[in-house]
């Protein structure tokens, strides 16, 4: 239940937003000193937000546990990591994003499994094939993406692509610290009134609580009634109301953009859905993520004029684990070197000649999604 989001309300008025095409933008690991800006951030989370609430006690018990991962004081169930797109001229923080090291370990971690049965009868001649959706454990040990919010304000320019895609660039630089597989569970379907048509023909009738209060139990960890309240034999998906079954796997339209980022990088739907709002879960082999496959680390070449003939968009990050920092530029790497303004080679924190990992934004065309 820790799902992909989108913010929905700027959290500046509009003359205080600087211009998004022409700021720099850091993604790095969050610390203590970002509470405040994650706090107000969280505020405008919507329903289906599990993993990041407005809650001052669970968010800076968050930012304890990501300073106990770096310092490998964290055992495995516990590891996780947050991040913040920062605005390099002031210091905002104007997106976050997570990523844990592997899920369900320590909290059960559930989902439905959609599966097919078949009846036949030889005597009537009849055979029907129905879809069921089954309680599941199966993506314990993943790893997983979630918690992405991105202010409003900062939409476009790449800013979204370069929040969401720096994960990809951590998990490459460090596979170790994370499982074989990773996943994300997306937002599901609700109507314009707000409502989850899937949680109000099927969960609704086992919890007998509203969404938000499941939704708000399972984000601070209290996950036993899903084991306690939820119906233990597979659920024929026929039995649900129309709008429920036109809903399962669907993704909410304002996280669209954020599926289809994740899907450019070789996340892709299986056979899951959440299990409050049957949203869908995306899922890869770390190994085969294109940051992991693609990833070059050629050597920094710092330069005043750092244009080049014919630029595109890259993801240039710094390497180390709490050192970490990436960044989106225009440039085009030589057989060895990338060259950086001083700007961004000063937001990263790179010296000249230092290895750094660069990866294009977007895959090449007959691989984009």
């Amino acid at each position: 239940m820790n799902r992909q989001s989108k913010l929905v309300t700027p959290t500046q008025a509009p003359d205080e937003v600087p211009d998004p095409s022409t700021s720099l933008r850091v993604v790095r690991l969050a610390g203590p000193g970002d509470l405040p800006a994650l706090l107000q951030l969280a505020t405008l989370a919507g329903p289906g937000m599990t993993s990041f609430k407005p809650d001052p006690a669970a968010l800076e018990a968050r930012l304890t546990r990501v300073a106990a991962t770096l310092d490998g004081r964290a055992p495995t169930a516990e590891q996780g990591y947050l991040f913040v797109m920062e605005n390099v001229a002031t210091g905002g923080i104007t997106g976050v994003c997570g990523l844990e090291a592997a899920v369900g370990l320590d909290q059960p971690f559930y989902t439905y499994r959609k599966d097919t049965i078949v009846h036949a009868s030889r005597e009537l001649n009849v055979w029907s094939r129905m879809l069921t959706l089954s309680l599941s454990n199966d993506l314990t040990g993943y790893s997983e993406l979630c918690s992405l919010l991105l202010d409003p304000a900062w939409r476009g320019h790449g800013n979204g692509a370069l929040l969401s895609k720096a994960r990809f660039l951590f998990m490459a630089q460090f596979p170790e610290r994370f499982g074989t597989h990773v996943c994300a569970e997306l937002r599901g379907f609700f109507d314009d009134d707000g409502q989850s048509p899937f949680w109000q023909s099927l969960g609704q009738h086992f919890f007998k609580i509203d969404f938000d209060q499941a939704d708000y139990l399972t984000s601070i960890g209290k996950k036993s009634f899903v084991a306690e309240l939820m119906p233990k034999y597979p659920i024929y998906v026929d039995f649900l109301s129309p709008q429920a079954q036109a809903a399962i796997g669907v993704t909410h339209r304002d996280t669209l953009p954020a599926r289809r980022l994740l899907e450019q990088e070789g996340m892709r739907s299986g056979a899951h859905v959440d299990i409050f709002d049957s949203g869908p879960v995306l899922e890869a082999r770390v190994a085969d993520l294109r940051a992991a496959r693609d990833s070059r680390y050629p050597s920094v070449n710092i330069a005043q004029d750092a244009t080049v003939a014919n630029p595109e968009p890259y993801l240039v990050a710094r390497l180390g684990l709490a050192e970490f920092r990436a960044t989106l530029v225009n440039g085009r790497p030589e057989r060895r070197t990338f060259t950086l303004s001083p700007m961004a080679a000063q937001a990263l924190g790179v010296a000249q000649g230092e290895r750094i990992q660069v990866l294009p934004l977007k895959p090449p065309r007959a691989e984009a999604v």
